[in-house]
């Protein structure tokens, strides 16, 4: 496949800046310093360097602009006679030699004389900057590809037939000329892609006359191996009449020589095809005949089914059968040309069919068994489409048309009954109550439930008043109750955890169950101790009662009489120092439990530890979590003498 990639093209600069270019290159590239005391020809061979290498730069550099550039004589006619077109032949040659020329002449030139050339073609390379830029905004043509070409006058609605049948999106409007280039779109059918070309609009007049415009167009026409679809506006809303553009098909009917022609009448939606004046219609059938003519010149069979065929964008009516004609017949054209072609020759001698010859007349039927035939039954009656609710729809007028019988399943004992009208009201009654024949029967069952529960909840609810008791039996009652909440209330004291569990009053603990007496006991049980404890317990209890006591006016020595209740500075200052205070245990003393022998041994444990962190906390780094001080005036940044450049930066 041939694709031609104007994008790639390296950009032109133009002559000023050509010449910065490759004196930069030269500057940096070659030697710069050389001193007086040189031999002439050691002079010589190093400004000969500079000469050299910039010669050298500039044959490159215009070598490259020379090689990228496609040549006329070498690339598809179609896109040498769209270059003609467009940048006209002689211009582009001259331009492109004008450079070759002058990177001839540069082998015997100076530093500055090479500046001068590159001045003089400074037009050419403008120019040819300008075409490479045009160029890369051309569509990316494939000559050899499967093609459907669209042509005829303007505003007759080709632009929007592409628009429907591919994803391109050309612009519409409704005047002539909108389309002023030519556009590609691809569409799929059988499989394979297809490349639709929309030309800009051509008019009836001379060759000699016709525009940058319509030549694109005629170029497309007389180069490309495609299927051609001539559009014919029949309404006349486009400005031209249909003899206007049978004048038109007349006098390009040359190009379509050997290509598969259909004639498109569009917009029916305004004007039909019946509805034309008999000699419209006779200019229709004359071009019809054309087209037919080419079809059965290049070895197929048209119809004037195929040749002529109408269509509506607007409506997209006809424009699914219009592609896929003009598709069908390209596929058929290429078939045949391949099939005609010498290269399928070659491969067809290689096979070779082999036909057996009667040894005899006798017939041989075939045998098939029975099992066979009999499967292959029972499969055809297996596949057999049975007609679902989608098919009954779109046989009836598609959705919202069609309305499904939810009924003609019912199980009844007569189908005449599924078509009857079922009252939900009736009488005053819900008639679904009525369709289930135990209903009475459920209803009691239902009833007689709701009794027995109703019963079962009242007697939960019965609770003994007392009255109906005698003397014994409010007795034994109250003393159930009593025992009841002591109950609750130790099983509250159990729950509760040590923090939270209150300290048990004396009325409580009547029967003396926490004493000092027990956790001693319970102490020894566990091969503890329990002298500690207990003093502590003790010295704790006794300290209350002598804070008590402080805090009581008998306690006072000062013998003053207080009106007020609101204790004095001094009065509670006094009573702070006199407060017992929490004395923290040394770090040496030994606690049973921790598996050292006595306090020196302790002591020695906890030098050995700090020594052995010692190491760790030097080596230590900061971490993101450790507070940070940032320095907000960096020395580089303030220190020093400032020059006298920019100082933004600081």
């Amino acid at each position: 496949m041939v694709q031609y990639n104007f994008k790639k093209i390296t950009v032109v600069p133009n002559g000023k800046d050509f010449v910065d270019i490759i004196l930069s290159r030269t500057q940096r590239q070659t030697p710069t310093v050389v001193h007086k005391g040189y031999a002439i020809s050691r002079l010589r061979q190093f400004y000969m360097r500079k000469v050299k290498y910039t010669q050298t730069n500039f044959h490159e550099k215009l070598s490259t602009i020379i090689d990228e550039f496609p040549r006329l004589g070498d690339i598809h006619p179609f896109y040498g006679d769209l270059l003609h077109v467009l940048y006209n032949k002689d211009h582009y040659k001259l331009a492109l030699g004008d450079s070759l020329y002058r990177c001839k002449c540069l082998k015997v030139a100076a530093l500055g004389r090479m500046c001068t050339v590159l001045k003089r073609i400074g037009p050419s390379l403008a120019y040819l900057e300008q075409v490479r830029q045009h160029m890369a905004r051309l569509p990316s043509i494939d000559p050899n590809t499967r093609t459907i070409l669209i042509c005829g006058y303007p505003n007759v609605g080709k632009s929007s037939f592409i628009n429907k049948i591919t994803r391109a999106d050309v612009e519409v409007q409704p005047y002539a000329f909108t389309t002023k280039s030519l556009f590609v779109g691809h569409t799929d059918y059988k499989y394979l892609r297809y490349q639709v070309i929309d030309t800009p609009g051509i008019l009836d007049r001379p060759f000699e006359d016709r525009n940058i415009i319509e030549m694109c167009s005629i170029t497309a026409l007389a180069h490309l191996r495609a299927a051609i679809l001539f559009f014919l506006d029949i309404s006349g809303s486009c400005g031209y009449t249909i003899a206007q553009q049978a004048a038109l098909f007349q006098s390009i009917k040359s190009l379509f020589l050997n290509k598969p022609l259909i004639v498109v009448c569009n917009k029916t939606d305004l004007q039909p095809l019946d509805g034309l004046s008999e000699e419209d219609m006779k200019l229709v059938n004359e071009m019809k005949a054309e087209a037919l003519k080419t079809s059965i010149g290049h070895g197929g069979e048209g119809t004037d089914a195929d040749v002529l065929l109408t269509m509506s964008a607007l409506t997209e009516e006809g424009v699914i059968a219009v592609k896929n004609a003009a598709c069908e017949r390209l596929l058929n054209q290429r078939v045949e040309i391949k099939m005609k072609s010498k290269k399928i020759k070659d491969c067809l001698n290689r096979f070779h069919v082999a036909v057996p010859k009667p040894r005899d007349q006798k017939e041989r039927p075939l045998c098939i068994p029975q099992a066979v035939l009999e499967a292959k039954a029972k499969q055809a009656a297996a596949e057999e489409k049975r007609k679902t609710e989608k098919d009954l729809e779109e046989e009836n007028g598609g959705a919202g048309v069609y309305s499904m019988n939810l009924r003609k399943h019912y199980i009844l004992a007569d189908d005449e009954w599924k078509e009857d009208n079922l009252p939900e009201i009736l009488d005053g009654h819900n008639v679904y109550d009525f369709i289930d024949p135990d209903i009475l029967h459920r209803v009691e069952e239902l009833e007689r439930e709701e009794g027995l529960r109703q019963a079962e909840a009242d007697d939960d609810d019965f609770e003994i008043d007392g009255t109906e008791l005698t003397l014994e039996q409010q007795e034994a009652l109250a003393e159930i109750r009593r025992k009841k909440s002591i109950l609750i209330q130790q099983h509250r004291i159990k729950k509760s955890t040590a923090e939270s569990r209150p300290t048990v009053s004396r009325k409580f603990d009547k029967d003396r169950q926490f004493t000092t007496e027990r956790m001693g006991r319970q102490l020894s049980s566990l091969g503890l101790d329990p002298s500690m404890a207990i003093n502590r317990m003790r010295s704790r209890s006794a300290s209350r009662k002598g804070r008590k006591r402080e805090r009581s006016p008998e306690g006072r020595n000062d013998g003053m009489d207080i009106d007020d209740d609101t204790p004095s500075k001094k009065q509670r200052l006094s009573r702070s120092l006199s407060r017992s205070r929490s004395v923290s245990r040394p770090p040496h003393e030994v606690v049973p439990g921790e598996g050292l022998r006595d306090s020196a041994q302790k002591i020695k444990a906890i030098k050995l530890a700090k020594g052995s962190s010692k190491k760790r906390n030097k080596n230590a780094k900061r971490g993101e979590a450790d507070r940070v001080i940032v320095n907000l005036k960096p020395k580089h940044l303030y220190a020093g003498k400032r020059s006298n450049g920019k100082t933004d930066r600081r």
